[in-house]
């Protein structure tokens, strides 16, 4: 049996921990043919939750389960019973795809083929522990408040007072990023004034950027968390993840806009909006990307400081360009 999953090495080939075939069956063999072989070779070992049928290539072809195969009548071809469409594990899966696999289909076993489909062997649930599974449902709460500044296994059993020494500077920091927001609403004041609407819709729009960026932020702290990034990493997870925040700034960028523009009926402010949420969101995702890089980088805690500072640097960043764009267009 391969030895239990830690969270330490989700990110190894899945191929490490795979088990041999116990038994691949021919297509055109009769079950009575396949059973007299399984007994032939009962004492080969594997994994014998499924039986996997493979064509003449030696390609996987189908799936029995046992119960299928113990009740179906001795003169009927495999291939007249077997499941066709079968779910593998590619050989370039990580632990961590094939643990999402189970989760997902809910399967006992999978088989991992290569590029042509041939069967290298065979991934049980033996594989993942329970407390793997349970991982997620675990920490979720845990994470959650580690992601707003705080550790409850620091908060646990503390004074009022330690409590306060923990949780102030992170508040601090957020009174400091609001103050240095209101300077900048305050710079553009003559903008603002210029449209009222902008100002109906700057919650709308910090509310959107602190969201995206929470959610890639977190992503990153999750990867950064779990592997060992290379130096590469961001290089290559920056333009991934602003290629997909591209599509949501798009979608609510024009939802948005269209919604002010209906309900307003002047055209330049709801332009500016929505220009503003996207480009707001784009800068979201940057952020998001960004801080935890930078601080796995300066080997700092990433969960505790990288949703304040996120969310500070979100905030200026999407008033920056909100009333820079209202600025341009609207003249100052």
């Amino acid at each position: 049996m391969p030895r239990a999953t830690s969270i330490d090495n989700l990110d190894e080939p899945v191929l490490r921990h795979m088990q041999p075939v116990a038994f691949a069956l021919g297509a055109h063999q009769t079950v009575g043919e396949a059973l007299a072989g399984i007994r032939a070779q009962a004492g080969g070992g594997g994994s014998s939750l499924y039986f996997y049928v493979v064509d003449d290539q030696q390609r996987l072809a189908g799936v029995l389960q046992v119960r299928k195969l113990l009740t179906a009548p001795l003169e009927a071809r495999l291939d007249s019973i077997m499941t066709r469409q079968v779910v593998a594990i590619p050989e370039s899966f990580t632990v961590l795809e094939a643990c999402e696999l189970f989760a997902f289909h809910k399967f006992l076993a999978f088989p991992v083929v290569d590029a042509q489909r041939n069967i290298l062997g065979v991934v049980d649930v033996s594989l993942f522990t329970e407390e793997l599974f349970d991982l997620q449902e675990r920490d979720q709460m845990h994470s959650l408040f580690e992601t707003l500044g705080v550790r409850l296994a620091e908060l646990r059993d503390r004074s009022p007072w330690a409590t306060f020494r923990l949780r102030f500077p992170w508040l601090l920091g957020t009174i400091a990023s609001g103050m240095v927001c209101a300077v900048l609403v305050g710079v553009f004041e003559v903008t603002l004034a210029k449209s009222l609407m902008l100002a109906f819709f700057l919650t709308l729009v910090l509310g959107l950027g602190e969201s995206v960026a929470m959610q890639t932020m977190a992503l990153a702290t999750h990867r950064l968390h779990h592997q060992a990034a290379q130096k590469s990493w961001y290089v290559q997870t920056l333009p991934r993840e602003l290629l997909r925040t591209l599509l949501l700034a798009l979608a609510c960028a024009g939802v948005v806009g269209l919604l002010a523009f209906v309900w307003r009926r002047e055209a330049l402010p709801a332009l500016v909006i929505a220009g503003g949420i996207f480009g707001a969101l784009l800068f979201a995702c940057f952020a998001g990307v960004s801080v935890p890089a930078l601080l796995h980088r300066l080997r700092l805690d990433l969960r505790v400081a990288s949703g304040p500072l996120t969310l500070a640097l979100t905030d200026i960043g999407t008033i920056t360009i909100y009333f820079a764009l209202a600025a341009a267009l609207l003249g100052r």
